[in-house]
């Protein structure tokens, strides 16, 4: 395991529960211990570092609790619900934090995890069983490249820690990208020289892998031909570096509803297939039970359209977006797309400028899919709006619960909250929160 201090003290602790990040948690008269791969019920032998000089203890979290992280030396007493690691490189690499669990430890731990964010927003509100939405497994992956003593590296992250692990393979990415990290460590090598660290960001497309290279800096005419010359050699479907494309030989498309997708390069794609199919027929699920019939939604943070392009088969949609390369990829898919309703698209930063209740008034109901960081914002307006259908997609439990309660302070009533778990092994879990207005008739369907 991870040493996480080199002035330690070695204890042996007993796992009481799990957090949030995947760690067993011990309860001590001096407060919580955190371990690592750790799991209730398990007695195991840690490090715990040295007391910090100024609190004379274990460092304060964010919430003013005396916490301590230790270092999993052993498990003395290992607990019936471990299991054996999918993968040889778990707990050196920090991708995955949950591989050590049992399926039904793992559900429990992924769905409580959303229970507990809306439990400390002061939220009582059923929520759903987890569903799963790995599928085949991730369809894009950033693999950090570096050159050290000469040696050119691909891979992820150590666990806590900017130490670079070596990946040739990894078990929860789509067997589409098996070849991913060769691709990845091949582009590299063509641009680090220049001596700059870089992201190598990879998707599984129709047309075959389209690469993104971040960290690099503008491409001169050179290293732009012989970058054109590797994807060649790779049969890549693109190449690009932040964004710019270098070369495409077939378009990187993917199917969302009944249209097909060209990505923008570099652009967000949610990370499995089954993940994107699970939510959207949530979404799709709640306007089509809805108790009056849907005739116009407002998709915001609306991204290249899963949502839209398949709302737009029961609805009009107005699809909004601060990323204008995803909402043209978006209007080309529509476009060239027979038998949809309309789809309309405005650029707009819904983090500074929300629709108002006066835009919001004439829609039957919002989608709404933002960042890690929520919509705080548009959540204020939402509960502000006469909206009868709100439905909140959300990839952080924390923001989710904030939200969620900004839109049940402004009256609505949550009818179904539903756990969505398309990043396997890891502590990040997908929400979808159907809200209604008072006094619309309920369906019976939902």
């Amino acid at each position: 395991m991870n040493g996480l201090s080199s002035a330690v003290t070695d204890m042996r602790l007993t796992i009481d529960r799990l957090g949030a990040r995947g760690d067993g948690i011990a309860d001590t008269p001096d407060g919580p211990v955190y371990v690592p791969y750790a799991l209730p019920g398990e007695t195991v032998s840690v490090g715990l570092p040295a007391p910090d000089p100024v609190e004379g203890r274990a460092a304060r979290s964010s919430h003013g609790r005396v916490e301590a992280r230790a270092n999993l030396i052993a498990i003395d007493t290992p607990s019936p619900d471990r299991r054996a690691p999918d993968c040889a490189l778990f707990t050196r690499c920090g991708g995955c934090s949950a591989q050590h669990m049992a399926e039904p430890t793992y559900r429990d731990w992924k769905r409580d995890s959303v229970v507990t964010a809306l439990s400390r927003a002061r939220l009582d509100i059923d929520i759903g069983p987890l569903v799963d939405a790995h599928g085949s497994g991730r369809r894009r992956v950033t693999f950090h490249a570096r050159r050290k003593d000469g040696v050119d590296a691909v891979g992820f992250m150590a666990a806590r820690s900017h130490n670079l692990i070596s990946i040739d393979h990894c078990p929860v990415l789509d067997p589409a990208l098996d070849r991913a990290p060769q691709v990845a460590l091949d582009v590299a090598r063509l641009l680090l020289p220049k001596g700059k660290p870089l992201d190598v960001q990879i998707t599984a497309t129709s047309g075959g892998l389209d690469v993104d290279v971040r960290g690099y800096g503008q491409a001169g005419e050179g290293i732009r031909r012989t970058l054109t010359q590797a994807a060649e050699r790779l049969d890549l479907a693109r190449l690009s570096i932040h964004g710019d494309r270098i070369v495409e030989r077939r378009a990187p498309s993917v199917p969302m509803g009944k249209g097909h997708v060209v990505l923008p390069a570099g652009g967000f794609l949610q990370a499995t297939t089954l993940g994107e199919d699970t939510l959207a027929r949530l979404v799709l699920e709640a306007c089509v039970e809805a108790p009056r019939r849907i005739r116009r939604v407002a998709d915001l943070f609306a991204g290249c359209g899963p949502f839209a392009l398949r709302l737009t088969e029961i609805a009009e949609v107005h699809a909004v977006e601060s990323a204008a390369p995803a909402l043209a990829a978006l209007d080309r898919a529509f476009r060239a797309t027979p038998g949809l309703r309309r789809i309309t698209t405005e650029t707009r930063d819904l983090f500074r400028r929300p629709l108002l209740p006066s835009e919001l008034k004439t829609y039957d109901a919002v989608v709404f899919d933002p960042p890690r960081a929520g919509a705080e914002a548009q959540a204020h307006e939402l509960a502000r709006s006469t909206v009868p259908l709100v439905i909140a997609v959300s990839c952080d439990a924390g923001t989710f619960a904030r939200d969620t309660k900004i839109l049940i302070d402004g009256g609505y009533t949550p009818i179904r909250i539903t756990p969505v778990d398309q990043f396997r092994y890891s502590a990040h879990v997908e929400t979808v929160g159907v809200f209604f207005r008072p006094g619309i008739k309920r369906s019976s369907r939902v």
